[in-house]
């Protein structure tokens, strides 16, 4: 069941009061010397030129620059790794998917010293043999790059992620019993990425997600699905509801996740084809989508705690259609259980 938290107030506006916009507008006023400048270049005389970097790493002085040399920072168009072009997948495990499953990788950074790590060495290793580029760089730079400072030493540059088809979710449903987990609007990355990794655990078809005012595929959504995203079509789609209906016409019941529905999902029609929408955080599912659903189903509950997060909710009501479509499902490929 997705979250109904109740609101409450909004602070003050995000954006800055009077006093703050006058004293962002004030410019500093300028120097004497640089009026001067100004005018002397109105009258046709040289202009001024800007100090290229090496003058200005000439101006601190010898010691700073052999500092720099001995802290081994690069140059040129690696001088800001921070400035990435793409996305960033940070960590061992993840790093270790994205190669496994063939994803692009144009860039690894790699910290000063961790090319010794037991862990780290053969994935380095596999990122030479499939031609990515390894740069070392400080460790300051991974965790100034790191979206919570779990890097693990190595952060990889790759490029948009490859969103699905809805088409696409649907032909790997194939005919049988299949799972699509529909998130109407969840925008928190942490419960996206538990959601996607619970879904492909399941054996889940695809997610289905909206394209805006939603969580996307982000360097914490690889971390909190383990790599998951990796193995599973998630598909951004510009209208939920419309979505549900050509899951329909795939032959998917849509079954809606609400606190307030009337049947736990034990006794919900859950065998078979199952389209599961999970509403948003703050929100649950919205009017429009609710009006798509054929059925609605709850988690039993016998505490006192209003209800689970959305991540939580859509596990176990994952893991129950599992259970209900036991005999019908094919054993997964690595014939493994998970513990």
């Amino acid at each position: 069941m997705a979250d109904r938290k109740k609101r409450g107030a909004r602070g003050g506006s995000a954006s800055p009061s009077g006093a703050q916009r006058s004293g962002r507008d004030q410019r500093p006023q300028g120097s004497g010397d640089r009026s001067a400048r100004r005018k002397g270049a109105a009258a046709g005389g040289p202009r001024p030129t800007r100090p290229r970097p090496a003058d200005r790493a000439a101006e601190r002085g010898p010691r700073a620059a052999s500092r720099e040399a001995a802290e081994g920072r690069p140059r040129g168009r690696d001088a800001l790794p921070g400035r990435l072009a793409g996305n960033v997948i940070e960590g061992r495990r993840a790093a270790a998917e994205a190669l496994r499953s063939g994803f692009p990788v144009k860039r690894a950074l790699v910290a000063e010293g961790a090319g010794g790590d037991a862990a780290l060495a053969p994935i380095i290793a596999d990122l030479r043999a499939a031609g990515a580029r390894v740069q070392t760089v400080p460790r300051s730079q991974l965790d100034a790059l790191s979206a919570h400072g779990a890097h693990q030493g190595i952060v990889l540059e790759t490029g948009s992620f490859p969103y699905a088809d809805l088409a696409d979710v649907i032909a790997r449903a194939g005919d049988g019993p299949a799972l699509v987990l529909v998130l109407d609007h969840v925008t928190d990355a942490g419960n996206f990425g538990a959601i996607v990794r619970s879904a492909e655990v399941v054996g889940a078809a695809g997610v289905v997600i909206a394209s805006k005012r939603a969580a996307e595929v982000t360097v914490a959504t690889y971390k909190t699905s383990a790599g998951a995203v990796m193995h599973l079509p998630i598909a951004q789609v510009p209208n939920i509801a419309r979505a549900l209906d050509d899951l329909k016409d795939a032959g998917f019941w849509v079954c809606g996740a609400s606190e307030h529905a009337e049947q736990v999902c034990w006794d919900a029609p859950l065998a078979g084809r199952v389209a599961l929408v999970m509403g948003s955080e703050g929100e649950g599912i919205s009017r429009l989508v609710l009006e798509k659903c054929d059925f609605l189903t709850k988690l039993p509950q016998r505490g006192l705690t209003e209800s689970l997060n959305v991540a939580q909710a859509a596990t176990a009501l994952a893991f129950e259609w599992m259970r209900r479509n036991r005999d019908a499902l094919t054993a997964p490929v690595s014939d493994r259980v998970g513990v």
